[in-house]
This record gives structure tokens, C-alpha cells and sequence, in this order.
């Protein structure tokens, strides 16, 4: 059995915490930002979590 390969394209984008929880990057702030609002913008701003399916097929795209 080879070993299993890490998905490059979702190690990019996740971080995992120390605590073991995934965080990700929220979209629609990559551009025309000029036209939403700066509340709109700050929210966009931080990360966020995966939903529950979304989780499990990132973990196992990270081999973990």
C-alpha cells in the first residue's frame, strides 16, 4: 500500500490549531472591496471554522 499523499491545494489553505480544530480564510475578500461595507470587510477579515462535512473530507485531504 503507498502512502497516502497530502492534498498541496488544502494544506495552503488550512491551519490547524493546537488544539487540533481547522481554521479557514472567509471568501469574497480577495477584491471589488470598494463597494462593501468596511463592517463587511472587517467580518470577512478573520477566520473561521469548517462545517462538520466539510471537516472530515479536509482532514482527510491533510492525511490526518
Amino acid at each position: 500500500m503507498p502512502k497516502m499523499k497530502t492534498d498541496r491545494g488544502a494544506a495552503k489553505r488550512v491551519k490547524i490549531t493546537g488544539t487540533g480544530r481547522l481554521r479557514r480564510r472567509k471568501q469574497n475578500r480577495s477584491h471589488i472591496l470598494e463597494k462593501k461595507t468596511s463592517v463587511r470587510k472587517r467580518r470577512l477579515a478573520r477566520e473561521t471554522d469548517f462545517s462538520p462535512g466539510d471537516e472530515r473530507r479536509v482532514r482527510r485531504q491533510l492525511g490526518s
